[in-house]
């Protein structure tokens, strides 16, 4: 059902309040200046030699050619927010095992390395310039497309195809034996689009229908390149991986006020079918190859412009540093403008992420007197009073996002200003059904308890003026009439605060439940519970992986085989000194579901797996003595350990299998005992874990982690509970939360 529509709506999706927003004081929080960059300042307080921005002066870029450009994206401004005051906490556990990281060096050997800049202990002002300096090498643009002359069949005949055509016959045959290679719309858009190309760069063409085109013939040669890439030696592998190194190196880093940073995504994406989530009506449509005369870069005004590719020229050169891109184009299938930022563990992102929390962080001190505004609202003499206090209502308390109309070219997604009459079902006294696709097209549903007020505004609203079902639950109510009413209630606020406000503070509690003397695997059971609470909280999902009853039955026999060793040194210590029961009754204790059935079951399921390592075992590692020209091991050598393996397997069967004690042949009982105890932890970790894997598998954990929960919680959590920081957080958040590691054990959100 597309969505209805209002007048005078905005399409956008961003959280950014529409109106301007107003700088909160400081709260007192003192901050460390850093020594290399200090900032005089003259008697009337204003820094001297202050960077003013320079906004969108435009460099001409030289050309061969002129060549027809469509019209230039808007360019992003960053949503202004006021600085937040950090304080430096004195609490330096040691978290993460040192790290070997390479010397960020410079272009001229000179300039600070940003591993040392601790931005986070200046006070920053964010109304200002972001930057001083900046030089980067532009963008790295796909390489040009290969023909390989192979022809699409259309009713049976070949047809032969210049290489822009070719190209995009090729992106539908990659699509093959997959679920968009049936899809009817996908296919529609597809063909539509493929036929417009053909147009365009063929004289006359047969095709007229989807239905009569043969890709198979391409997909042969796209399987046949497949098996030869993975038929390449190592060496060859290690030079293509070199080559293509060497090639990225050159765009990874850039200069920013003298550091070296890292930049993010720098590449250009290539051209390809699109796919979308969900049900999205554009799926199939050519994603067009983007060039340098779409591209606008972004640079300081000293530094050297970076070359377009041979034979073109960039779009625009601007110098503004009052934004953190570096470059930007409008991509063609929704016209969405797309930025290449620096990486996720800079300066400017670690600003960026540090003022998001610090904002919803400012939310505790309000968030009371807010929900009691809007309980007041409820019952408010208009129906947009009504409207919008429900709505504040429901954003709240079960993180919904703010949502947007759509078009009927966009993916049919909703947010609670946007929800229809279909989406919600109400049960008497109080309960209420959601039904709706979220962002990324992520069905949200969910039954729940609300105010009774709520419920009795949402049935109102319901059967106000009759609507049908394709109505709009709060057509009184807009995201921007809702993100100015925030605006009022505290500066900078927004539905995503709430959201980051809501995930960090249930997070915060739910870390309550660790178990202050449990074992590393029980506090990390704990840990993921309450990280898996906000991802419910947020409809944070993913479909349950295919591999999902594979990895757990793996679970199951790895704890099998665990408890079964224990049961051998259980055995082994009753026959040999049936005496230690009265002083270690455990050892009396049977494992349930170990019986000689189950045993004989899992020997013979050990000796299939056996077989496989050794077969895996021996192909590779005469594919290790190939590389290096060295004789390669007899076949003799893998028939003696399948032989072996074999002889094991019949006497299992026979019952005449005697198996190895998992300890020494001259183990004391001491040491028996200490080795059973080392096997019960291992048995209670593994059990831990296969909980906590079965929990998870319907949850997606790293969105909330990475966006929605502030990291210092997760890091105190960690110096408080004794945690290795590694079990949390992977290298990269650990470079992108640097920002966060200065936090005490017991501080809170």
């Amino acid at each position: 059902m597309p969505p209805a529509k209002r007048k005078n709506e905005s399409d956008s999706e961003s959280d950014t309040p529409l109106s301007s927003k107003v700088k909160p004081k400081s709260n007192g929080s003192t901050m460390k200046k850093q020594k290399s960059q200090p900032k005089a300042k003259a008697a009337n307080g204003k820094s001297k030699g202050s960077v003013k921005p320079r906004v969108s002066k435009d460099t001409p870029a030289k050309a061969k050619k002129d060549p027809k450009v469509k019209s230039e994206p808007k360019v992003k401004k960053e949503p202004k927010s006021a600085p937040a005051a950090v304080k430096k906490i004195v609490d330096r556990k040691p978290l993460i095992k040192a790290e070997s990281t390479a010397s960020a060096g410079s272009q001229n050997g000179s300039e600070a390395s940003d591993d040392d800049y601790k931005w986070w202990l200046e006070q920053k002002d964010d109304d200002g310039p972001k930057w001083t300096t900046l030089e980067h090498n532009g963008v790295l643009f796909p390489p040009d497309y290969v023909p390989h002359g192979v022809p699409l069949v259309y009713k049976g005949t070949e047809v032969r195809m210049p290489p822009p055509v070719e190209e995009v016959a090729t992106f539908f045959a990659a699509v093959l034996g997959t679920d968009h290679a049936v899809n009817k719309v996908f296919q529609q858009n597809f063909f539509n689009d493929f036929v417009e190309i053909a147009d365009q760069h063929m004289d006359k063409h047969p095709f007229k229908e989807f239905k009569h085109c043969d890709f198979t013939r391409i997909r042969s040669h796209l399987d046949d390149q497949s098996a030869k890439r993975k038929a390449m030696t190592k060496d060859e592998k290690e030079a293509q991986k070199k080559e293509r190194q060497e090639v990225e190196d050159k765009f990874m880093y850039c200069m920013l006020d003298g550091r070296r940073e890292k930049v993010g995504n720098f590449r250009i994406e290539p051209p390809s079918l699109f796919r979308g989530r969900g049900a999205h009506p554009k799926t199939g449509k050519l994603k067009r190859r983007v060039m340098p005369e779409q591209v606008t870069i972004n640079i300081g005004p000293d530094a050297k412009i970076p070359d377009p590719p041979p034979g073109h020229r960039w779009g625009k050169v601007t110098h503004d540093n009052t934004v953190t891109w570096l470059a930007t184009w409008k991509e063609n299938i929704n016209n969405s403008i797309k930025y290449v930022f620096l990486a996720a563990g800079s300066s400017l992102k670690g600003q960026s992420d540090l003022r998001k929390f610090e904002k919803a962080r400012s939310l505790v001190k309000c968030i009371d007197g807010i929900r009691k505004q809007y309980t007041k609202d409820l019952k408010g003499k208009s129906p947009a009073e009504r409207q919008r206090a429900t709505a504040l209502y429901l954003i709240d308390r079960f993180a919904l996002r703010a949502g947007n109309e759509k078009g009927d070219d966009e993916a049919d997604t909703v947010g609670c200003c946007s929800l229809r009459c279909e989406h919600i079902k109400l049960e008497p006294p109080n309960i209420v059904h959601f039904d709706f696709l979220g962002k990324d097209s992520i069905r949200y549903q969910r039954t729940t308890e609300v105010d009774k007020l709520v419920w009795k505004n949402l049935r109102s609203f319901l059967r106000d003026e009759a609507k049908s079902s394709s109505d709009m639950l709060f057509d009184r109510l807009t995201t921007s009439s809702l993100n100015k009413h925030l605006q009022t209630l505290m500066p900078g606020l927004t539905a995503k605060v709430f959201r980051t406000f809501n995930a960090s503070f249930v997070f915060q509690q739910q870390l309550q439940n660790t178990p202050k003397e449990g074992t590393e695997a029980e506090k990390m059971l704990a840990y993921n519970r309450a990280n898996r609470d906000v991802a419910v909280l947020c409809n944070h999902q993913r479909s349950v992986p295919k591999t999902f009853q594979n990895q757990m039955s793996r679970i199951e026999d790895k704890l099998f085989g665990v408890r079964y060793q224990r049961k051998l040194l259980k055995d082994y210590l009753l026959e040999v000194a049936p005496d230690l029961t009265k002083k270690h009754p455990e050892v009396l204790v049977k494992d349930i579901g170990i019986g000689a059935k189950e045993i004989k079951q899992y020997l013979l399921s050990v000796c299939e797996l056996d077989r496989e390592k050794v077969t895996k075992k021996f192909a590779r590692d005469n594919e290790k003595l190939k590389e290096a020209k060295e004789p390669e091991l007899p076949q003799s050598t893998l028939d003696e350990q399948l032989k072996a393996i074999d002889d094991r397997e019949k006497s299992i069967k026979e019952g005449t299998y005697e198996p190895e004690l998992p300890v020494a042949k001259n183990a004391t009982t001491d040491k028996i005992l200490e080795k059973i105890e080392k096997l019960t932890q291992r048995i209670n970790s593994i059990e831990v874990d296969k909980i906590d894997k079965d929990e998870n598998k319907a949850t997606a954990l790293s969105t909330s982690k990475v966006n929605y929960i502030d990291p210092r919680i997760s890091i105190a959590w960690c110096k408080k509970y004794n945690v290795p920081l590694e079990k949390i957080f992977n290298k990269t958040l650990r470079e992108k939360f640097t920002w966060a590691m200065d936090v005490g054990s017991e501080w809170t959100f």
